[in-house]
């Protein structure tokens, strides 16, 4: 299997832990972002939404959308499990997750677009209030997150989840080039934060 794949790009990234965490060995494709090379005719074909990651199966057909793409990774391989071992953990663990990418995912998203870095690229019409919109959002998150880390060691309770893995990608990208990185204060997140960043996943 293939996973096209860009540096510094955080959704591969969920991809690449959740594979280490598996113990499955992906073969990773450079797809040049800054070339244009996933809007090509060649990449729309396995993906028309143009974007990574991307898994290429050995018999040609491709998964997109990293959490798609990890829930193929869970079914072929089901231990360690990360995304629930009975109903409850199937829709906590879900729901968890979804709030990550609706509610922090997305706010990130949208300072990135109007920062500083894409500004310099003059691809996209910057909103600048939208960005101290999401900024806002993005502190407020992270000290919800530190609340919720007062009482419970991982995202989703007691062990280590795909939702974590969604975390870390966020925080971690919105860290180092959104100019996003919490607030020293926040002990139970950073407590958190180096906990699933020594894992050998993540550190390795």
């Amino acid at each position: 299997m293939k996973l096209f794949d860009f540096p510094g790009a955080p959704n591969p990234r969920r991809v690449t832990i959740f594979a280490k965490e598996k113990g499955i060995d992906l073969e990773t494709v450079h797809c040049d972002m800054s070339k244009g090379e996933h809007k090509t005719a060649a990449f729309l074909k396995m993906n028309p939404s143009g974007k990574i990651p991307v898994l290429l199966l050995d018999d040609g057909r491709a998964i997109a959308e990293s959490v798609a793409i990890c829930r193929y990774l869970e079914a072929i391989q089901p231990e360690p499990n990360l995304f629930g071992r009975d109903p409850y953990e199937l829709g906590h663990i879900e729901a968890r997750n979804r709030q990550i990418e609706m509610e922090l995912w997305t706010q990130v998203g949208t300072s990135w677009v109007n920062g500083p870095i894409v500004g310099k690229m003059g691809i996209f019409k910057q909103i600048p209030d939208a960005k101290t919109a999401s900024d806002k959002n993005v502190t407020r998150y992270y000290e919800r997150l530190d609340a919720e880390f007062a009482q419970q060691e991982y995202v989703a309770g007691d062990r280590f989840t795909v939702a974590d893995i969604s975390l870390l990608s966020a925080v971690d990208f919105a860290s180092s080039m959104v100019g996003l990185k919490p607030d020293e204060g926040l002990i139970n997140l950073y407590r958190w934060h180096k906990q699933v960043s020594e894992r050998s996943s993540v550190a390795g």
